[in-house]
């Protein structure tokens, strides 16, 4: 290194990622799921998180509920603040697209986050008749298939572009229009290289 005049350079530690921990804020429901993401059916398994986009802007945050029946985003919330709000009514949105005899087996995980042990969020399920199921803290693996959705899109989005001057608005336009695109276009081989819209549609699940 000497001949060649380098030095060393410090390691920095890397940033700690978002977290929303904040303790046991109610009883933990248990975990339902036990690592097992495969559903046969729609809306019988629900999968759920909340990622952080960082640009100079500011932060947004996204909590989307994903189905795991086709990987397809059945909603999804926006938010410059990682509020319980954003959870709860992105919950409610994707309820009202369910049948109540759909609800009577859904089973809705999550991490073991604040959002999801709020009394909003844990009345939005009991009225509904959706089952909570909750991953152990600190078990990224207990809702993997929700971390890989968020490590997809963001190298397909998000990584690599230039944010600079870009608002927080346009960052929630792209952020729209991609998970439009993944629902309806991006096609997956587990799905017979399909969408899950067209997936779906070859089922007769949708118009």
């Amino acid at each position: 290194m000497a001949e060649e005049g380098l030095v060393t350079r410090e390691r920095t530690k890397p940033k700690r990622g978002y977290s929303s921990y904040e303790g046991e804020v109610s009883e933990h429901p248990g975990n339902m799921v036990g690592q097992d993401f495969a559903s046969g059916l729609p809306n019988f398994l629900w999968l759920t998180d909340v990622t952080q986009f960082s640009i100079p802007a500011g932060k947004l945050y996204l909590c989307p509920v994903l189905d795991c029946f086709d990987g397809s985003v059945v909603s999804w919330t926006t938010s410059a603040s990682p509020n319980a709000e954003m959870a709860s009514s992105m919950l409610e949105a994707a309820i009202r697209l369910t049948r109540p005899s759909e609800r009577a087996h859904l089973i809705i995980h999550s991490d073991c986050g604040r959002h999801y042990r709020w009394p909003e969020w844990i009345s939005i399920c009991d009225e509904a008749g959706v089952t909570r199921s909750m991953s152990r803290k600190g078990c990224s693996p207990d809702n993997s298939r929700m971390e890989g959705f968020f490590g997809t899109m963001k190298t397909e989005m998000f990584y690599g572009r230039d944010w600079e001057g870009a608002s927080l608005d346009k960052l929630r336009q792209k952020i729209d229009g991609y998970i439009e695109w993944y629902n309806t276009k991006r096609i997956k081989r587990s799905l017979g290289s399909m969408s899950p819209l067209a997936y779906r549609q070859s089922l007769a699940l949708a118009a």
